[in-house]
């Protein structure tokens, strides 16, 4: 799996920062919400198709949501200045 895809737990925390429901989320992204459980499920990297995970992170950095890559104090996720 590509180290640079977010973690189940990422997305998970980026979209209840964003304020934003699983039906929202998966509507913008085009995906269906069982996908987007899945997705959240995931212990690691997300699972999913490469263009699924991509535009559900489309969606939530929309929403002004930032990706945080391992930077020797873990993954995480920030909202963005307004």
């Amino acid at each position: 799996m590509d180290e640079k895809r977010p973690t189940g737990r990422q997305l998970a925390a980026a979209r209840a920062l964003a304020g934003l429901s699983q039906a929202t989320v998966a509507a913008v992204a085009r995906i269906s919400v069982p996908t987007l459980k899945r997705m959240e499920a995931s212990e690691g990297p997300a699972v999913g198709m490469a263009n699924n995970v991509e535009a559900v992170c489309r969606t939530l950095e929309a929403a002004g949501v930032e990706f945080i890559p391992e930077n020797g104090g873990g993954v995480g996720v920030r909202l963005q200045k307004s």
